[in-house]
């Protein structure tokens, strides 16, 4: 039976992560270790021991759980349980990781790039006052025309009835007081800054100045973009979209239907901490059978 897995976006992250994986697994040893020299700082300590306001700064927690999402994977390939594996996708950073899995880079060249995403991002946040907030109960397209009215954008299309938009902070929180009457719940999100909107358009243009150079290969898994929710293999389309993601709608829920739909997948691993995405999954199709990991007990023996 085809399968697929999924890895995790950011605001997943918590104190502990991947401590149980680096103590009872050789390989998790071995790619926490070869994180720790690529990026030149103790990840290891961080995830593990926090503190916690450290490991939820972007440029900390990207790379904290692209490291987790590629750990878990190759245990689970490891245990022969990805012998089935058809396609991989992931939800905003977690795409990097998927890609990872796919070999259109090696870890250690995806973990550079999530690296620099997170560092750039987190300097786009420090130079603007951006917001998120997650509206619940509300159609895309009445979500969309409430965006308009405000001048924000829609981030994440995650599942049916959950949609998070993002901008300017005092015009988000405008859009929250407006919003009582129109759906079910608009609520303002603990955020550093408004992720997948145009206020990250300088980590997005100094993101493409980056990656412009790195050597990317046709994926081995079939993989999808968040920026259309569709396919995707040719290696300049992933580089050009990893870009554009940064400032575009992460369509989360586009991505699993067709994925389901494309390869006849009904069961999926989720890689990373909080269970977040098989709560998307039950939202979007229950069908869907998603088996969510974190920690070493939590994998499939």
């Amino acid at each position: 039976m085809a399968t697929g897995i999924l890895f995790s976006g950011q605001g997943a992250q918590t104190v502990g992560m991947g401590r149980s994986l680096y103590d009872h697994s050789e390989i998790a040893k071995a790619l926490y270790d070869e994180a720790n020299e690529v990026l030149g700082w103790d990840l290891k300590s961080v995830c593990f021991d926090g503190p916690e306001a450290t490991l939820t700064e972007t440029r900390v927690c990207q790379p904290a759980l692209y490291v987790q999402g590629y750990v878990l994977f190759s245990i689970l390939k490891e245990r022969g349980l990805l012998n089935d594996l058809k396609a991989a996708c992931g939800l905003s950073l977690g795409e990097l990781t998927a890609l990872a899995t796919a070999g259109v880079y090696d870890f250690a060249t995806g973990l550079r790039l999530v690296a620099e995403r997170g560092r750039l991002m987190q300097l786009a946040c420090d130079a603007t006052k951006g917001g998120m907030a997650a509206v619940i109960g509300g159609a895309p397209e009445d979500v969309q025309s409430f965006c308009d009215e405000f001048d924000i954008e829609i981030a994440n299309l995650n599942c049916p009835g959950q949609i998070v938009i993002s901008g300017d902070n005092a015009k988000v929180l405008e859009a929250v007081a407006a919003s009582k009457g129109r759906f079910k719940l608009c609520k303002p999100l603990n955020v550093a800054g408004a992720y997948h909107s145009r206020l990250m358009e300088s980590a997005r243009d100094a993101f493409a100045e980056f990656i412009k150079d790195f050597d990317f290969k046709a994926p081995e898994l079939v993989c999808y973009t968040n920026v259309t929710g569709q396919q995707i293999s040719d290696p300049q389309a992933i580089k050009e979209a990893l870009v554009s993601q940064v400032v575009s709608s992460v369509r989360f829920e586009d991505n699993l239907r067709n994925m389901a739909a494309d390869n006849g997948i009904s069961e999926f691993f989720e890689c990373g901490p909080g269970k977040v995405l098989a709560g998307f999954a039950k939202r979007i199709d229950r069908s869907l059978v998603v088996t969510p990991m974190s920690e070493f007990e939590e994998i499939p023996s």
